[in-house]
C-alpha cells in the first residue's frame, strides 16, 4: 500500500499593513493554487476577496488559479497598492528636503556634498 504524497502548503494574505494572516496546509499532489485558496478558508473569512479578480504568486512569481503547486510553496494574495511608491517617495524627500534626506544625511566633515 502506497500512501498518497502529501504537500505542505502555505497560503499568505496581508489585509492591512502589519497584518499578516498565514496558514500552513497538508494537501495531495496535483493540487492547485484555487484548491490551495478555498481549503485555506482566507475566501470565507474575507469576503472581498474574489478569486476571479485576485492577483496571486508564488513565492514572489505571478501566479494563476491553475498552477498546480509543489511541496512547500508559498501562495501569496496580492493587494492593491493605495499609494504610487515613486509618488510617495517623492513626496517623502519633498517635506524632508535634500539635505536630510539619502546620501546627504551623512557628511564628513571637510567633504564635499553627496560624498
Amino acid at each position: 500500500m502506497a500512501s498518497e504524497a502529501r504537500l505542505q502548503i502555505t497560503v499568505v494574505y496581508s489585509p492591512a499593513a502589519r497584518d499578516v494572516r498565514e496558514v500552513v496546509l497538508q494537501l495531495s499532489a496535483g493540487t492547485t493554487v484555487l484548491q490551495a485558496l478555498q481549503t485555506s478558508g482566507l475566501l470565507q473569512l474575507f469576503p472581498v476577496l474574489d478569486p476571479l479578480t485576485l492577483v496571486l504568486g508564488v513565492w514572489g512569481h505571478k501566479a494563476s488559479l491553475t498552477q498546480v503547486l509543489q511541496d512547500n510553496d508559498r501562495v501569496e494574495i496580492y493587494r492593491s497598492l493605495s499609494v504610487d511608491p515613486k509618488v510617495a517617495r517623492r513626496e517623502r524627500f519633498a517635506s524632508q528636503g535634500a539635505r536630510s534626506a539619502g546620501l546627504f544625511v551623512k557628511r564628513r566633515a571637510g567633504a564635499k556634498a553627496g560624498y
